[in-house]
């Protein structure tokens, strides 16, 4: 009944959609398979995206040619930049959705591209030949051919709900769980797990007095996600409020301990350490008197709203008795309560570097279905697995992103080396780089990438070249221009930083930490002049050009280091290596590296449990 695809992609998630419209665009012809084609890229959490260096990632999508980025903003009723405070490196770009907006604009994105079609059904099994994939069949007992396939499950194998002492199958609430997948793929030798995630209860704002809380607003300056994005949307922008628990509230909430399916132990799906749930947190942080809460709105016009650390499994009347003792929320009414669900994973170790099965070829893995939490970070794995699903379809190189090339290489690295133990979510420190992965260079790590592989467009392309001249011409205009004691004096003074006696140049004092860019323009005729001829006022432009100057020096020398560990990358290691032969390592490295099968010396350096004396012996062994 349907034609043979290049690429199927099962789920129409975050991860789904990115990894169907990533492959499409590559020109490969792909069918993304969803239980309901009218919820694609559903926020079933928090309706944000970014954060601590979730917001890198999404850069890093957008830059390399995926469509988070620009959703993201089309979306966006509020943008804050977090960590402002800290350097560079740190600032991770943050947006609060309209959540309908959102999946609305991914579903008319999607349908703008000429060769990704949509089908509403259940995948029950994949069509496996001679250990390679060729198809899926559906629920209502169709198969469907095709090259590949991606699975991007999410929280619906085997999904089960908790609420209390309540449990029901579901994906989500009002969902239900997607079944067969799991059992096959343990027949055909992959090893699974259970894991957990909660959502909190959803609030009417309407019967919350605000005015007893704390506002959030978002920033003043015009920001974005996408390098695309020029004009910001017509949304009316929203606050976040901040609200705090206390000694009432938790003495209402042990009071449904002995009913809580996590404490009880019901739950056997190993839960995110970062985002647990509120009774987690009563039992785990038994000395704090307090939980910060944080209130979101879930639109631009809607009343519902979202309580942001408030997760919970516990029975629903518990949830709602203590959530009348938070001030502010006396009045309060709930519109649906929080609630935990377990769902099927596969450890992220039986994965190569592209997403692709180790057991089963052209069958790849993205989201939450390799142990991973947090729509940016699946969205991150659909947009590689896509890419290398179409690459593999027409028969060209794998595209594997490097750790010091952005935060989707450590993110994947970090999946199929070390594996998971509980809910993977990126933050800054994970990756050793990070300076040289800031979210205003993603352009320039991975836009270029983008365009040579189809995915980037030749507009986009040609901003990244345009703002990169822009970015060029200034700096060198800083750098032989001088500047006379008369001409900054007052501006220095008023930032109470150290006059001048004499003419210096430009470049000394922009590398003042306490002289910003873009204010130092706005004080200096011949600076404002050149940049506005020179179409470089975006704020981005001028952060940037402040970043190489103040930071060169960190910045080269990170480069040294990552090449010099990057060597180790480059010496490869033949899938059929015997470390079975190696008697000179410890017992443990050996398991390891027989369990994962590192492709180069680098991954293997990086497998907890394999110690250098072992990698010096692999490196004797490969004659290096």
């Amino acid at each position: 009944m349907l034609p043979k695809f290049d690429i199927i992609v099962v789920g129409g998630g975050h991860a789904g959609c990115e990894a169907a419209a990533a492959s499409a665009t590559m020109g490969s012809k792909v069918l993304l398979i969803s239980m309901d084609i009218t919820k694609l890229a559903q926020m079933s959490c928090n309706p944000a995206m970014g954060g601590i260096a979730k917001g890198q990632i999404v850069r890093e999508i957008d830059a390399i040619g995926g469509l988070s980025g620009i959703i993201t903003d089309y979306s966006s009723i509020q943008f804050r930049m977090l960590n402002k405070s800290k350097g560079p490196a740190m600032w991770s770009p943050r947006s609060q959705c309209d959540r309908m907006i959102f999946s609305q604009k991914w579903r008319n994105e999607i349908e703008k591209i000429q060769n990704l079609s949509l089908w509403q059904d259940s995948v029950i099994k994949l069509l496996i030949k001679r250990n390679r994939v060729i198809g899926v069949k559906t629920q209502l007992g169709i198969e469907i051919i095709s090259k590949a396939v991606i699975l991007t499950n999410g929280t619906f194998l085997s999904g089960l709900i908790h609420v209390g002492e309540e449990n029901f199958e579901g994906g989500r609430m009002g969902e239900k769980s997607s079944v067969g997948i799991t059992r096959q793929l343990i027949d055909l030798g992959f090893e699974a797990g259970r894991m957990k995630t909660g959502t909190p209860v959803r609030i009417d704002e309407r019967t919350v007095d605000l005015s007893k809380l704390i506002e959030q607003k978002g920033d003043i300056e015009e920001r974005y996600f996408s390098f695309l994005t020029i004009n910001t949307n017509k949304l009316k922008k929203r606050s976040c409020y901040i609200a705090h628990t206390d000694k009432d509230v938790h003495e209402i909430l042990k009071t449904g301990f002995d009913k809580s399916p996590l404490l009880r132990g019901k739950i056997k799906g190993i839960g995110p350490r970062y985002c647990p749930s509120i009774e987690d947190k009563l039992r785990t942080f038994a000395e704090k008197e307090a939980h910060q809460l944080f209130l979101e709105p879930e639109g631009e016009n809607t009343y519902e709203m979202y309580l942001n650390g408030f997760s919970s499994s516990l029975p629903a009347d518990v949830q709602y008795r203590a959530l009348k003792k938070i001030d502010g929320f006396n009045n309060v009414h709930i519109l649906r309560p929080g609630y935990a669900i377990e769902y099927d994973f596969f450890p992220p170790t039986q994965l190569k570097h592209t997403l692709e099965t180790k057991k089963i070829e052209n069958l790849y893995l993205a989201g939450q279905i390799n142990g991973t939490t947090g729509y940016e970070e699946a969205a991150a794995q659909g947009v590689i697995a896509g890419i290398n699903a179409s690459q593999r379809c027409n028969k060209k190189e794998d595209i594997i992103l490097q750790r010091n090339q952005s935060y989707i290489g450590v993110l994947i690295d970090d999946l199929v080396t070390k594996g998971v133990d509980e809910p993977y979510r990126m933050f800054t420190s994970r990756a050793e780089h990070r300076i040289l992965l800031r979210q205003d260079n993603a352009d320039e790590r991975l836009t270029p990438l983008g365009y040579k592989i189809g995915l980037a467009t030749q507009e986009r392309y040609q901003k990244f070249e345009g703002k990169n001249s822009i970015v060029k011409n200034i700096y060198k205009f800083i750098k032989k221009q001088s500047v006379k004691p008369n001409e900054i004096n007052n501006y220095l003074e008023k930032i109470n930083s150290k006059p001048i006696s004499q003419s210096k140049k430009l470049l000394d004092i922009v590398l003042r930490p306490e002289v910003l860019l873009i204010e130092l323009k706005s004080n200096l005729d011949q600076l404002n002049n050149y940049i506005k001829d020179n179409n470089g006022d975006a704020i981005e432009i001028l952060e940037s050009i402040d970043i190489q100057i103040k930071y060169g020096g960190y910045i080269e020398r990170e480069i040294l280091i990552a090449e010099k560990i990057n060597r180790l990358d480059h010496i490869r290691i033949k899938e059929d290596f015997q470390y079975e032969e190696l008697n000179s390592i410890s017992t443990e490295a050996r398991q390891k590296l027989i369990k994962i099968k590192p492709r180069t010396i680098g991954q293997a350096r990086r497998i907890p449990g394999v110690s250098p004396s072992d990698i010096n012996v692999l490196l004797v062994y490969l004659g290096r």
